[in-house]
């Protein structure tokens, strides 16, 4: 049973920064591209960013290009996202999960970008 379990949210300041990080069991994420979503109030989850199974990056929403970075540690079988210069429009809860075909979904991270 796959588990995703995403950590490192919290409320920051616009300009901040955050680092989430997603541990996921039951997989082995060597094997597969991964990805970071995220769902806004009264929005449907978006794809943010994705990462091929050897690091190459395959993707990052027009919104957070620049801004953000995933990177992943396959020994630990941990997807990461640096989110730097948040914005209060990044305010959303985060997932993790894997890029080419989604897995359950875990609880998720809130991220809140306010002053």
């Amino acid at each position: 049973q796959v588990q995703f379990v995403e950590s490192g949210g919290g409320l920051v300041q616009p300009g901040g920064s955050l680092g989430l990080s997603c541990v996921v069991s039951g997989l082995g994420v060597s094997n597969y591209p991964m990805s970071w979503y995220r769902q806004a109030p009264w929005k449907e989850r978006e794809l943010v960013a994705a990462i091929s199974s050897g690091g190459s990056i395959l993707k990052y929403a027009d919104a957070v290009k620049g801004r953000f970075t995933i990177s992943r540690d396959n020994a630990k079988n941990t997807v990461f996202l640096q989110m730097n210069s948040l914005k209060p429009e990044d305010t959303a809860v985060y997932y993790c999960n894997r890029y080419d075909v989604l897995r359950p979904w875990g609880p998720g991270t809130q991220v809140t970008v306010s002053s």
